[in-house]
């Protein structure tokens, strides 16, 4: 059940960064969407948001396989190229890597490091610089 909803989840997304949306007229059809918000390359167009900054922690690290285990082959992410190529995206900015080091129980063996507590910049470059 809950395997369902995340990929029904996936897909809407898929669809939103894709530029494509159910015709409402027609829930077989797929047609361009006019929002200028659609099309991504980020959530709400061509710029990052927080709406980017609040999805990536679940869908950008689920896609990507660093939530849990095997999920990306288990949720079968290859079929939903523009949800994993927004991930990439997001995880390439310094921002969102520094974002994913902090408050972490567990590594990630894709990021440089764990920041169990920050307390200024500098935090970062000590932990990056004694891996």
């Amino acid at each position: 059940r809950y395997t369902m909803e995340t990929k029904r989840q996936l897909h809407v997304l898929e669809q939103h960064l894709s530029g494509q949306v159910v015709n409402p007229n027609n829930v077989g059809e797929l047609q361009l969407q006019a929002s200028p918000f659609a099309g991504g390359p980020y959530l709400c167009g061509s710029q990052m948001t927080i709406a980017d900054l609040c999805c990536y922690p679940w869908y950008g690290r689920l896609v990507q396989g660093r939530l849990y285990g095997a999920s990306a082959d288990f949720l079968q992410v290859s079929r939903y190229p523009h949800v994993l190529a927004w991930a990439e995206r997001m995880i390439q900015r310094k921002g969102v890597q520094r974002g994913c080091m902090v408050n972490r129980s567990k590594g990630d063996p894709n990021l440089p490091g764990i920041l169990k507590e920050r307390h200024g910049a500098q935090d970062f470059d000590t932990l990056l610089s004694n891996p």
